[in-house]
């Protein structure tokens, strides 16, 4: 397992941005499906985008409805790093984010198709606090 250091969260006004970085410490990710999720205390986690590193499908993104044409998930070219460019930020957008692979099983497909759940990713990192006022 990869460990995973998130970082630039913290607290922003209504309609302005901020962008959270996913390092990979200590190596690279896996090739295959990688995802941004975010809780809120006493909810479910809530898997917000995710983008496939694979091969065959390499840079297609999925995003959940609540977020689509306001976030934006990238990977480097080393893949070492994960993005999630947030803009138009909401205050329904205040949560933890972090940052996981898929399960092996997790494929290109599903993983682009938002056909998963949240059991389907492992290893979800400490977070970042994003705080909308």
């Amino acid at each position: 397992h990869v460990q995973l250091v998130e970082s630039g969260g913290g607290s922003v006004q209504a309609g302005g941005s901020l962008r959270l970085s996913c390092v990979a410490s200590g190596g690279s990710f896996s090739s295959g499906c990688m995802g941004w999720s975010r809780q809120v205390p006493g909810e479910e986690r809530e898997v917000v985008a995710t983008i496939w590193t694979g091969r065959g499908r390499t840079g297609r993104t999925w995003y959940a409805d609540a977020v689509k044409g306001r976030f934006t998930i990238s990977q480097d070219n080393g893949n070492d790093a994960v993005y999630l460019q947030m803009n138009s930020i909401r205050p329904d957008d205040t949560a933890m984010y972090s940052c996981a692979p898929g399960e092996p099983w997790l494929e290109s497909v599903a993983c682009n198709s938002g056909e998963f759940g949240i059991g389907d990713f492992d290893d979800w990192g400490q977070g970042t606090q994003v705080t909308v006022s």
